[in-house]
């Protein structure tokens, strides 16, 4: 079963556009690691210096597990970190951000 994952980060103050210029195409070597650890889907949406990012994943934990032992994960979060307010170490168990509601399939009777 694919997980849903919210994430939030933060983009330093002025990078705002080097951050986007980054993302405009990402490394090939990244997006098969990313695949390769379960990843189908990575959204990222920015609200000023705000990033909130929607991943679907088969297994989030196991993803950030062999993620931070991959030599192009590695590579890309030392480059991108430089752009955010806090680095990802990617050295937690994290969960992403509780999800509080959503709007029910059906209407309830």
């Amino acid at each position: 079963m694919t997980q849903t994952i919210a994430l939030h980060t933060r983009i330093a103050e002025g990078c705002e556009e080097d951050y986007e210029r980054e993302h405009a195409v990402i490394p090939a070597d990244l997006d098969a690691a990313l695949r390769r650890a379960g990843v189908s889907s990575w959204r990222i949406w920015r609200d000023g210096r705000d990033l909130f990012h929607l991943v679907e994943v088969e297994d989030y934990r196991a993803m950030r597990r062999r993620l931070a032992e991959d030599p192009a994960n590695i590579a890309w979060q030392e480059h991108i970190n430089a752009f955010l307010e806090v680095a990802d170490s990617y050295d937690g168990d994290d969960e992403g951000i509780g999800q509080v509601w959503e709007l029910p399939a059906e209407r309830p009777a």
